[in-house]
């Protein structure tokens, strides 16, 4: 959509037409989901994470002061929408940040001393660290301005690629490789000791 027609769109949902709502929906619900499903990783909270900015896009147009895109506005609201959902207690996690490589297989044998031993061994400190270093880091993400966050999210965390990530926030390629280094400057600098075990691609990759 065109500058000039995201103002005025905004200026008819500040209106508060209906027409402008349905409009709004068949403009963004699909990028939305997209981007809330590559947070969310199902379909079923990517839905619910829509639905949520869809309505406080509406009822909170009158904050958008039109120095920036409607789009990157929206996409922002989306953004931290579905990190408050992440954080949320009924999800259990604070963001998805993959654990499978960490998660060691559970054994249906009684304990015995040899596994009492693998308890206490370097693996576990090894999992209790990850599991330590991955909160830290979705904390430190959510605190983060979501220009600088989304990029690293969706880079670094999700795996997409650099033109999968700057398409579906609708940058520039080089804008978001200079978002995304400093989003990982930032991220390391905050992480303090834990920046240490933060594995991030490339600074330009």
């Amino acid at each position: 959509m065109e500058r000039d027609a995201e103002q005025q769109l905004a200026g008819r949902l500040r209106r508060g037409e209906d027409a402008a709502m349905g409009e709004l929906d068949r403009t963004y619900r699909r990028k939305i989901y997209q981007l809330a499903l590559s947070y969310m990783k199902n379909d079923w909270d990517a839905e619910e994470v829509t639905q949520d900015v869809l309505l406080r896009v509406f009822r909170k147009i009158d904050t958008f002061r039109g120095d920036a895109a409607l789009s990157s506005w929206i996409y922002r609201i989306t953004f931290n929408t579905a990190m408050s959902r992440l954080r949320n207690a009924r999800f259990g996690r604070p963001i998805e940040i993959p654990a499978a490589d960490f998660a060691a297989p559970a054994e249906a044998e009684a304990p015995s001393r040899e596994r009492e031993a693998t308890d206490r061994s370097p693996l576990a400190d090894d999992e209790m660290y990850q599991a330590q270093f991955r909160g830290r880091l979705a904390g430190v993400l959510a605190k983060m301005p979501s220009i600088y966050s989304a990029p690293v999210v969706l880079r670094d965390i999700r795996g997409m690629s650099m033109g999968e990530a700057s398409a579906l926030l609708h940058l520039k390629p080089e804008t978001f490789k200079s978002r995304l280094h400093r989003g990982r400057l930032a991220v390391r600098a905050r992480l303090g000791d834990f920046a240490d075990g933060l594995s991030l691609h490339g600074s330009t990759a």
